[in-house]
């Protein structure tokens, strides 16, 4: 069985221009690009089509000059549901273990794109964010809830470890060890209240603010230094695995390439002439 996506990226002057995907919705406006799952009547499960699809928009990402910042959105009233019971977990059950691992690498290759793709991810959370959908969440880099949000890492429910798509690397991260730990081990949701209490959630809104303030903090970073956010992000991810002076000296690096920015030199006339500046990426 193959997880490969047919759907070929269009380029055009390096500019990113993929919104005909098939398997969840997108939309690109003024550099940010509103994506959801599209299966509302069951809260947007994940298919195999769309996890494969949305890994390879993804990582078509990191090259896009015309995206600055990703909302993941919710759709009808929920984020996502997961992996569907019916398209995936049933076959799951009836294949080897090449395919297995074959299917567990493809959704860990998900998350990895997401976190290398060079723009900052805002996810919209309402209602439903279970299992893959709850890992989709927990990659991004802000997460903005409702209070109905319920968000729940459901792998040991079906019978599966905790460690799913990089969950015990990255939630800990975010909400401490212990937290991450009750989390993975029970199954259990966890309210919009605890999520924003331990840091998982950056805000909570009311639903039909959702998608406004979402979007809204998308724009207020694509207006910065889209160079300087790439790099932000991009050490966000590599300083997991170095040392404190490793770490020191990486961002010494990426602070003096910024400092040859055009954006650099913008921020700097603009203070003197005492104006907001205007950042073009560059």
């Amino acid at each position: 069985m193959s997880f490969a996506s047919q759907a070929k990226p269009k380029h055009s002057k390096g500019r990113f221009m993929r919104t005909d995907v098939q398997h969840f919705k997108c939309e690109i406006s003024d550099g940010i690009a509103t994506i959801a799952l599209d299966r509302p009547e069951r809260k947007n499960p994940l298919s195999f089509e769309s996890y494969a699809e949305l890994r390879d928009w993804f990582r078509d990402l990191h090259y896009a000059d015309d995206v600055h910042a990703v909302v993941f959105a919710s759709n009808g009233g929920n984020f996502s549901s997961g992996g569907d019971v019916h398209d995936i977990i049933g076959p799951l059950t009836r294949m080897s273990m090449k395919e297995l691992l074959s299917f567990t690498r493809m959704t860990g290759d998900l998350v990895k794109a997401i976190v290398n793709c060079g723009k900052p991810v805002i996810a919209a959370i309402d209602g439903v964010c279970v299992g893959a959908g709850a890992i989709i969440a927990m990659a991004s880099d802000l997460r903005v809830a409702t209070p109905e949000a319920k968000v729940a890492f459901l792998f040991t429910r079906v019978g599966l470890a905790g460690c799913d798509m990089g969950a015990c690397a990255i939630l800990p991260r975010i909400i401490g060890q212990g937290r991450a730990a009750e989390l993975l081990y029970t199954g259990r949701s966890m309210s919009a209240d605890e999520g924003h209490a331990w840091g998982f959630h950056n805000k909570v809104v009311a639903a039909d603010e959702l998608l406004g303030e979402a979007t809204a903090l998308a724009a207020r970073i694509a207006a910065g230094p889209n160079f300087g956010n790439m790099m932000t992000k991009t050490m966000l991810a590599q300083e997991w695995s170095m040392s404190i002076e490793q770490a020191i000296e990486a961002e010494a690096q990426a602070q003096a390439i910024c400092m040859q920015t055009a954006d650099f030199e913008r921020a700097y006339n603009a203070f003197v002439a005492k104006e907001k500046p205007v950042f073009e990426g560059n």
